[in-house]
């Protein structure tokens, strides 16, 4: 394994393990979330241009594209978490009483 494949894939499981251990904010899920997609996002490129697969050039400007969708829907759910429930932390948020 190269220095630069171990870099991403502890990169994305330093964005998993936190997403799994470190669950009280619900910004601080969304930028786990968003760390473990950049690093997708890098290694996929990384990945066309190492096999010079012109054929799979639209694949990271398309994890992209959904990255920028699923910031985007985090973020709204954020905002109207704080505003209905006062908070972004997850122990508030219940799901029976929706």
């Amino acid at each position: 394994m190269t220095p630069v494949h171990f870099a991403f894939s502890s990169a994305f499981t330093l964005g998993l393990t936190g997403l799994a251990f470190h669950r009280t904010h619900l910004l601080s899920a969304l930028l786990c979330l968003e760390g473990m997609m950049l690093s997708l996002f890098i290694a996929l490129s990384l990945w066309t241009v190492q096999l010079n697969a012109t054929s799979f050039c639209t694949a990271p400007m398309l994890l992209l594209a959904f990255s920028a969708c699923e910031a985007s829907a985090g973020l709204a759910l954020l905002v109207a978490t704080a505003r209905t429930h006062g908070t972004d932390h997850l122990q508030s948020l219940n799901l029976l009483q929706c």
